[in-house]
């Protein structure tokens, strides 16, 4: 049985910004980090809540670890977004503003759930969540889709 997201894996060609944005920007905490032998630091694992998970690679050096070969990475390619659930979106949302992140204004979703969006500073699409009383995720009885009432 699926309980929640337990890991979304990013490559990228700068892992120390990456780490520093979710970590400093966004305040989620490094759970660990993957050394190679020659003591290099290839990736990384931010705690997201519980056992949920954002798992980064620096792409070079986990060729060079595990084998096979890079492409060029364009902004936001490897993924369409993720989604982080979150309590008390409009204080998050001015935390980020307050922290120099840019974040896009609160809004309501088709699934009745309240929802701001941001990027990464490799361009990947991050949605922020807050479910309310109306969320569709919530209601009993849902028959799995989530209509817009235009």
């Amino acid at each position: 049985m699926i309980r929640r997201l337990a890991h979304l894996c990013l490559l990228t060609n700068d892992l120390g910004r990456l780490v520093a944005f979710y970590r400093d920007a966004l305040g989620l905490p490094v759970k660990f980090r993957f050394q190679a032998v020659d003591g290099a630091v290839f990736g990384a694992y931010i705690a997201a809540g519980d056992t949920t998970f954002v798992e980064f690679f620096d792409q070079a050096l986990a060729a060079k670890q595990w084998g096979g070969g890079t492409e060029a990475l364009a902004s936001g390619n490897r993924y369409q977004h993720f989604c982080l659930e979150v309590t008390g979106l409009a204080a998050f949302r001015e935390a980020l503003l307050a922290r120099g992140v840019s974040v896009g204004e609160i809004r309501g979703g088709l699934d009745g759930s309240l929802q701001a969006w941001l990027a990464d500073p490799d361009g990947n699409r991050i949605e922020l969540m807050e479910y309310t009383h109306r969320s569709a995720q919530l209601a009993p009885g849902n028959d799995g889709v989530a209509r817009s009432e235009r």
